[in-house]
């Protein structure tokens, strides 16, 4: 996989050789995006099954059950980690054959996963590019693109989306702080592409969306819970509270697999804090910024509560208010319909 730490620096592509790697890549997020650590996972669970000395299938599901124990706590928030290693246990446990039969069947799950993936985040470009008018700016926060996903990319899919259908598009790229995920790795991606774009600091959204410079607001998930709350990078609740302020309409982009209808309201969805370092490290003239001593609190994610979501894009449609009916419909059409390319706007 890439690592994302050397971005945009270096593009250096890094192999991973047990679950144990692929759980510590995730933390440190060499690999980061919620679609893109569920891919990891199932792929991590496959290189735990190729490590497991079982000859029994009731010991060779335990070596699974506590790999997937160590995968999911590498990053909890995100609800596509634990849905991409349930669905590789879920199908490995309905299965019958030999270990090595399993071994097989694990890897073809992880890998039908990672491929699924792709047609999913090319569907949702679709769906998202309509919303998307010639000439729009648009913010976009953190990282949604193909770096977030295993390819093509979400919130930054659509934009992407729009980009090749001939549309003028302008990208107002937040930085992202603590870790610039949009300053290195969205602007990165821009570049690619060939779409235009500034970068600005998080605190300069307010600005540009009162005076009117912006006429879309765009980001992924990492969770979503069934009334519409969306737990997403920390700093996306400001950003969708300006924007709702001023009236400008404010898209979350995600699979159907970020839905949790376990989840009534998004206060449930569990914020990881990470390494108060990731604050006070910023450099300065070479120098920490941070007086010696000093404290930081570090929480990745912030929720947006669903009154400030104009409609949430998914690979089956755009889903719009009320949220909790709708969501718990556009969920049922996947689970039915198993990415089939039947599409439906509620």
């Amino acid at each position: 996989m890439i690592d994302q730490r050397r971005l945009p620096a270096a593009l250096e592509v890094i192999t991973l050789h047990t679950h144990m790697e692929v759980a510590e890549a995730i933390l440190n997020m060499i690999v980061r995006g919620a679609p893109a650590i569920g891919a990891a996972a199932g792929f991590g669970l496959a290189l735990a099954a190729n490590e497991s000395r079982a000859q029994s299938s009731s010991r060779f599901f335990s070596d699974l059950e506590s790999a997937a124990k160590i995968l999911k706590a590498s990053r909890p928030t995100a609800v596509n980690l634990a849905w991409a290693l349930d669905r590789v246990l879920r199908v490995a446990h309905a299965a019958t054959g030999s270990v090595e039969d399993l071994r097989v069947l694990v890897l073809d799950e992880a890998q039908r996963i990672a491929d699924e993936d792709v047609a999913v985040n090319k569907r949702m470009g679709e769906h998202g590019a309509a919303l998307i008018d010639d000439g729009d700016t648009i913010i976009h926060h953190c990282n949604t693109g193909a770096l977030a996903v295993v390819d093509w990319g979400t919130a930054l899919g659509v934009i992407r989306t729009a980009h090749e259908q001939g549309k003028r598009v302008h990208v107002l790229v937040d930085e992202t702080r603590p870790r610039l995920q949009g300053s290195r790795l969205t602007a990165w991606e821009l570049g690619q592409y060939g779409i235009p774009y500034e970068i600005i600091s998080d605190n300069m959204a307010g600005y540009f969306l009162r005076t009117g410079q912006v006429q879309k607001v765009l980001f992924g998930a990492d969770r979503i819970a069934a009334n519409g709350d969306v737990a997403n990078k920390i700093g996306t609740y400001m950003l969708a509270l300006a924007a709702h302020d001023n009236g400008v309409p404010v898209y979350s982009v995600a699979p159907t697999s970020s839905i949790d209808l376990t989840l009534s309201e998004g206060s449930l969805i569990f914020i990881e804090e990470r390494d108060p370092d990731e604050v006070l490290a910023i450099q300065f003239h070479g120098e920490r910024v941070a007086p010696e001593g000093a404290k930081a609190r570090n929480p990745a994610f912030d929720v947006t509560p669903n009154r400030l979501i104009t409609a949430i894009v998914t690979e089956n449609g755009i889903v719009k208010p009320p949220f909790d009916v709708n969501l718990s419909k556009i969920k049922r059409i996947t689970i039915k319909q198993q990415y089939q390319k039947k599409t439906k706007t509620l």
